[in-house]
């Protein structure tokens, strides 16, 4: 009996590791490798081409706190951070209440139409809301013409900004509605005539029965949308440039222009290790509140 239950328990963990093989050898490739690499050529002075490279230490790491494009990424990851992840909750959280108040025929239909904007490539929407924007639009135009209102959307600090999280908010927010519809919807009927026999309902209803009880979904969006605000690139390298005067800039368009425009690349991989330090703090400090309520609730 002892060498057939070793034996069935040899079995099962052999295809465990074989069915996790694939997985694993895809983390090795594409995390494991890059991130030791990273690390290395961080302490490096070399332009990924030439045969010439040059051992620096910590000095590329050290270069970093006198950067004002660092100082600028590092600044406008929070000025993202606040808006986008609010705005995205809360219009997310509209959509889907919205959304489940509809009929069942069509609420699957209305939910997929809240998430096209997901599926519209960043580089089409950036395109179409630069020349909406440009000076010349038939937008900017009529303001004139119309308001005498003159404004540089995307030269102006405020405007500029605005129109960055603007775009985010507009892509994302149906994408995360899809999380918190879910999670309205698995609330149990039973919850729902316990509710309508108490009398509570609308705002009620929702701060004390229906938000508590998707606390974890919220803290998957909350997490989601606060990577996301990290991550932002396209929008500012095809409007703005990163400019005006860095009000817009992101690690990722400065580790960008610094590895392949100014062929700095043990540096930019100094930054981009800075950069997922500061997003590894800030999402332990988010999951150190987000565990605490859920705590509260039972979860």
């Amino acid at each position: 009996m002892k060498k057939k239950v070793k034996s069935t328990s040899s079995r099962s963990n052999l295809v465990g590791w074989l069915l996790n093989g694939p997985y694993l050898i895809y983390s090795v490739i594409f995390f494991l490798i890059p991130l030791v690499w990273a690390a290395w050529l961080s302490l490096m002075d070399w332009n990924l081409m030439s045969k010439n490279k040059k051992f620096v230490g910590l000095a590329n790491f050290k270069a970093l706190f006198s950067d004002e494009k660092v100082k600028a990424a590092f600044i406008n990851s929070y000025r993202y951070l606040l808006p986008i992840v609010v705005l995205c909750f809360l219009c997310g959280l509209v959509i889907a209440l919205l959304v489940s108040k509809l009929p069942d025929k069509i609420k699957g239909f209305v939910a997929v139409l809240f998430f096209i904007p997901y599926l519209t490539s960043g580089v089409a929407t950036s395109v179409v809301v630069k020349y909406f924007f440009n000076y010349n639009s038939v937008f900017n135009t009529f303001l004139r013409e119309h308001f005498d209102l003159n404004i540089n959307w995307l030269t102006d600090k405020r405007y500029a900004f605005a129109i960055m999280v603007g775009i985010v908010v507009w892509k994302m927010s149906g994408y995360y509605a899809l999380f918190i519809l879910s999670g309205i919807e698995s609330i149990g009927t039973d919850v729902n005539e316990a509710c309508a026999l108490d009398g509570s309902k609308g705002f009620h209803k929702l701060i004390h029965v229906t938000l508590p009880m998707i606390m974890p979904t919220l803290t998957t969006v909350l997490v989601l949308a606060t990577g996301l605000a990290f991550g932002i690139y396209t929008e500012p390298f095809l409007l703005t440039g990163g400019g005006p005067n860095l009000s817009t800039t992101s690690w990722q368009l400065e580790i960008y222009n610094t590895s392949f425009t100014r062929f700095q690349s043990g540096y930019g991989a100094a930054m981009a290790i800075a950069n997922a330090v500061q997003i590894f703090v800030t999402l332990r400090i988010i999951n150190f509140f987000t565990d605490k309520l859920n705590r509260k609730f039972g979860y």
